[in-house]
C-alpha cells in the first residue's frame, strides 16, 4: 500500500506565543508537574508500604494513581520544555507514539472510576458481602480488563488518525498530540475519522457514565434508608472523593471530545485540555487524600519512620521515631 503520508514531523503551537507568558507558564506547570509526581508516587508508595491498605478500595486508587502519573508523564514534560527552550518539534513517530500512550491511560483512567463506583456500591450496599464480592481474583480482572480496553481503545484511534494523510500543514494547533487536533490537519476525507472518534468515545463515556450513575443510584437509596446520622455522614465520606474525582473528569472529557474537529475551537479545546492531562492528575491524589483518615494515618506511620542507608553493610535500616 502507497504510504500517502508526507510530514515527517509536526509542530506544536503550544500554549501561547507571548514570550512574557513563558516563563510564568513554565514555572505553574513546572510546580504542577512536582506536585503531580510527588503525590500519585507518594500514594502508591502509602498503599504498598501500609498493610492496613491492601483492600480493594486502595487496590484501584493505587492503580489510579499509576495511571495518572503516566498520562500526566506523557504529555506535561513536553510542554514544560517547550515552554522552557522554545523548541516545539515533535517527529511524527514521536507524536504517534504520544497520542497512543495518552488515549490508552484515559481510558484506562475512564474505567477505573467505574471500576471504583463498583467497589463503593459493594462497601455501602453489600457491606455484609463485600470481602466475597471485591475479592483478590475480582479485583485484578477489573484492573487487568481496563488496562486491555485502554490499550485496544489507543490501537483505534491512532491506527485511524495516522491513516490520514497529512500533506497541506504540519502545524497542530495544541501543546500535544491529542486525536482532534491531529486529525484537523488532515488533507483526504476524514469524515468518517471523526464519526469514528466521537462514537467510541462516546461508547467508551457513556458506558462508564451509566455504570457509575446505577451505582451511585443503588447507593444513595441504601444511604437514605440509614437511620443513623452517623451512618449517613460515613457512607457519604466515603463516595465524596470519587464522585468529586469522576464529575471533573467526565466534564471536560466531554467538552473536549465530543464534537466534531471541524466545529472546535482549539484554543478553548486547550484550556479544557490543560485540566484533564496537567491538573485533573494532581488533583485526584489530594481529593482522595484530604478526605481519608486511612491515609492520613499511612502517612503520618511512614513519616515517623526515618531511613538509612549503611554502604557497609548495603541495606537499609529503618528506626521507627
Amino acid at each position: 500500500m502507497e504510504n500517502r503520508t508526507e510530514v515527517t514531523e509536526f509542530l506544536l503551537l503550544g500554549l501561547t506565543d507571548d514570550p512574557h507568558l513563558r516563563l510564568p507558564l513554565f514555572i505553574t506547570f513546572l510546580l504542577i508537574y512536582t506536585i503531580t509526581v510527588a503525590a500519585n508516587l507518594g500514594m502508591l508508595l502509602l498503599i504498598l508500604l501500609d498493610p492496613r491498605l491492601h483492600t480493594p478500595m486502595y487496590y484501584f486508587l493505587g492503580n489510579l494513581s499509576l495511571v495518572d502519573f503516566c498520562y500526566s508523564s506523557v504529555v506535561t514534560p513536553s510542554v514544560i520544555t517547550g515552554l522552557l527552550t522554545g523548541n516545539k518539534v515533535i517527529s511524527y513517530n514521536a507524536c504517534a507514539a504520544q497520542m497512543f500512550l495518552f488515549a490508552a491511560l484515559i481510558c484506562v483512567e475512564n474505567y477505573l472510576f467505574t471500576a471504583m463506583a463498583y467497589d463503593r456500591y459493594a462497601a455501602v450496599c453489600k457491606p455484609l458481602h463485600y470481602t466475597t464480592t471485591m475479592r483478590s481474583s475480582v479485583c485484578a480482572g477489573l484492573v487487568m480488563g481496563c488496562y486491555v480496553v485502554g490499550l485496544l481503545n489507543a490501537c483505534i484511534h491512532t491506527g485511524n488518525t495516522f491513516s490520514l494523510s497529512f500533506c497541506n500543514s504540519n502545524t497542530i494547533h495544541h501543546f500535544f498530540c491529542d486525536v482532534p487536533a491531529v486529525m484537523a490537519l488532515s488533507c483526504s476525507g476524514k469524515q468518517v475519522s471523526e464519526l469514528i472518534l466521537i462514537y467510541l468515545v462516546s461508547f467508551h463515556i457513556f458506558f462508564a457514565i451509566l455504570a457509575i450513575s446505577t451505582s451511585y443510584i443503588f447507593i444513595f437509596g441504601t444511604i437514605l434508608k440509614m437511620h443513623s446520622a452517623a451512618g449517613h455522614r460515613k457512607a457519604l465520606s466515603t463516595c465524596a472523593s470519587h464522585f468529586i474525582a469522576v464529575t471533573i473528569f467526565y466534564v471536560t472529557t466531554m467538552f473536549m471530545y465530543l464534537q466534531p474537529t471541524s466545529s472546535l475551537s482549539m484554543d478553548t479545546a486547550k484550556i479544557a485540555s490543560v485540566f484533564y492531562t496537567i491538573v485533573i492528575p494532581m488533583l485526584n491524589p489530594m481529593v482522595y487524600s484530604l478526605r481519608n483518615k486511612e491515609v492520613k494515618r499511612a502517612f503520618l506511620k511512614v513519616k515517623s519512620e526515618l531511613i538509612f542507608w549503611s554502604p557497609t553493610k548495603c541495606r537499609i535500616f529503618i528506626v521507627t521515631l
